[in-house]
């Protein structure tokens, strides 16, 4: 049990205490450096990228740094059908169509599966898989483990961010 003396100690302290405690947090936070810095993708640089895929469509990497856990690409494709589902242990998809639609194959028990290399997967099939079609405007978020399959018939532009992190995927 404290006595008198003690609690008032005590009591003095504590803020002191406190204080140097923020003073401590502050400069390790201060201390820690960014991983990559900031950046500012003007519309003008990706409009030249939309043109670019338009006349020929692919793939322009809009931001891939090893530094942080994301990528983004910019996408046109035309007359595409993938012949297999996809899955990953560790990256989730967030999705937007800018232009035109596709049609997407989503979840189910994939069928016949094979990893392609560690965390990454392919099946020909996946019984009781969901198929919607996504329009000018919708987004799509297929998180980790999601077996997933495009199909475009036409033409579709969208962006396509990929986060990576070290939550596992549920199993199969």
């Amino acid at each position: 049990m404290l006595n008198a003396l003690s609690r008032r100690r005590f009591i003095r302290s504590a803020p002191l205490a406190a204080a140097a405690g923020f003073a401590l947090t502050e400069a390790n936070l201060s201390a820690q450096t960014v991983p990559v810095p900031f950046q500012r993708i003007p519309a003008s640089q990706l409009a030249e990228a939309l043109t670019a895929l338009h006349q020929k469509p692919g793939n322009f990497n809009v931001y891939d740094a090893p530094a942080l856990p994301v990528t983004a690409v910019l996408t046109v494709e035309e007359n595409h059908a993938a012949t297999t589902f996809e899955w990953h242990e560790g990256r989730d998809h967030i999705l937007q169509i800018i232009e035109g639609e596709t049609l997407y194959e989503l979840g189910g028990k994939p069928r016949d599966a094979h990893a392609t290399k560690p965390g990454e997967w392919l099946a020909p099939a996946s019984d009781g898989a969901t198929t919607m079609t996504l329009h000018k405007g919708d987004w799509l978020i297929i998180p980790r483990g999601t077996p997933h399959k495009r199909t475009t018939a036409t033409s579709v532009t969208f962006y396509l961010i990929s986060a990576t992190g070290n939550t596992p995927a549920p199993a199969r």
